[in-house]
């Protein structure tokens, strides 16, 4: 998995990002996401055949992906779905978004990452296998401080009535925006491969240590 280190600039309307070459960015919209992916895995295979086995779960993988990124207001999203030799695809995603919110009283969250840290839910386990989250903060190079979890997560299943989780690699940076009171970058990593948690989360750390935010035209 050390292709990550290739890194190729995403940069959208106020921050930019770069992610490893390899992955694949695509719309997220509903209206055009499914022609989307189905080109870039036609692609995809085209360039490396071998893939050719794994195409319904590279297609399921990505449609989910861009499912959950659109519901979650994602500006962008990035996924990788690689086959090393095995007989599982190594599949894994990266989303931004811009979230905020308020109090009861209707005043701005604050956004300091201290402050943020301490309102997110440290989850010890148990017993081996259960699920994990750790809290902690974290200084991205010419951005900050940035409050962050990390974990084996039991994640919602998005519009599921029936309350179903996806257990996850999951790691979720929080970046005050500047001259936005109240509002937050969300620098999203997960991935459902759990046995490889380790190398994600210092994938994930690699990519959100990347990120800027730039000034707007």
């Amino acid at each position: 998995m050390a292709r990550y280190m290739e890194a190729l600039t995403v940069e959208r309307g106020g921050f930019r990002i770069k992610v490893p070459e390899s992955w694949w960015e695509f719309d997220v919209r509903p209206e055009s996401r499914d022609d989307s992916i189905h080109r870039m895995v036609t692609e995809r295979l085209r360039a490396h055949p071998e893939l050719a086995p794994h195409r319904d779960t590279f297609v399921s993988f990505l449609r989910k992906a861009a499912a959950d990124a659109w519901k979650s207001g994602a500006l962008y999203c990035g996924c990788m779905a690689e086959s090393f030799g095995g007989d599982t695809p190594i599949t894994g995603s990266v989303t931004v978004s811009l979230v905020g919110g308020r109090t009861g009283k209707g005043d701005p969250l604050p956004t300091d990452p201290e402050a943020i840290a301490a309102q997110l839910a440290v989850k010890e386990a148990k017993r081996e296998g259960d699920s994990w989250r750790k809290v902690t903060t974290v200084d991205i190079p010419g951005v900050g401080p940035a409050a962050r979890t990390y974990g084996i997560e039991d994640v919602p299943v998005p519009g599921d009535e029936l309350g179903r989780t996806i257990r996850a690699v999951l790691m979720q940076t929080f970046i005050p925006v500047p001259g936005q009171e109240g509002k937050v970058a969300l620098v999203a990593g997960s991935s459902q491969v759990l046995d490889l948690a380790e190398s994600f989360f210092d994938i994930f750390d690699a990519i959100t240590s990347t990120f800027r935010f730039v000034d707007r035209p």
